[in-house]
């Protein structure tokens, strides 16, 4: 019995629509396919429903479960100033790198939450996960990335346990960002970035304490 539904999360912007829309309907239609759930052939119509109207910038999520039913909600959405920097604490919560759900974005959200429970709101804008063998993974809502000073982001790789976010497929394929394992020891010595689809890029500052 599957008991989580798939997600995805977009930002929905006067004038420009759904960013980065394709990449989303393509990891919604590959995760389906991966856990056997039918194809969810009417996501692009639902989500253009749920905008129908909207005047300002909205946050939408939808979720589609193993029967193929698709719920769509939104709200309003306020992006980041360009110059935000998000604090980031680590977690002593640890990622399996072999579950390998954790490559699927769904509602099973338990170690993610547990993570982000480590730390007061006013502690931590996100928190950092690692893996059983003490890699960097990603955050609990964002996936990282490392200005190692070649002029390529640096993005761990899907095999250490964690999610594709869709940003982290732009701009690997956009030649933005490569694939390579992360230690503590290189955020230490680099630069840091988080991100997702919703928010973009963010300068992080990781406070170790």
């Amino acid at each position: 019995m599957i008991d989580f539904s798939l997600i995805e999360t977009l930002r929905w912007q006067p004038g420009e629509g759904f960013i980065r829309l394709r990449l989303h309907l393509a990891r919604l239609s590959r995760s389906a396919r991966r856990l056997g759930f039918p194809q969810p052939i009417e996501a692009a119509a639902k989500l253009d429903e749920a905008v129908a109207g909207a005047a300002g910038p909205l946050r939408v999520r939808l979720t589609f479960d193993a029967q193929g039913q698709i719920e769509v909600t939104s709200a309003a959405f306020v992006p980041l100033a360009p110059d935000t920097t998000w604090t980031v604490r680590l977690a002593e919560t640890r990622l399996n790198s072999a579950d390998r759900l954790l490559r699927v974005k769904t509602t099973r959200r338990a170690v993610y939450e547990a993570a982000r429970a480590e730390y007061r709101p006013d502690e931590a804008d996100e928190v950092m996960l690692l893996n059983d063998r003490g890699e960097v993974c990603e955050g609990t809502i964002t996936s990282i990335f490392l200005d190692d000073g070649t002029g390529i982001l640096r993005t761990p790789p899907i095999s250490c346990g964690l999610l594709a976010g869709v940003l982290r497929t732009e701009l690997i394929c956009r030649r933005q960002a490569r694939v390579g394992r992360i230690s503590l020891a290189d955020v230490d010595a680099g630069t840091l970035y988080i991100g997702n689809s919703l928010r973009g890029l963010i300068r992080a500052n990781l406070v170790r304490s």
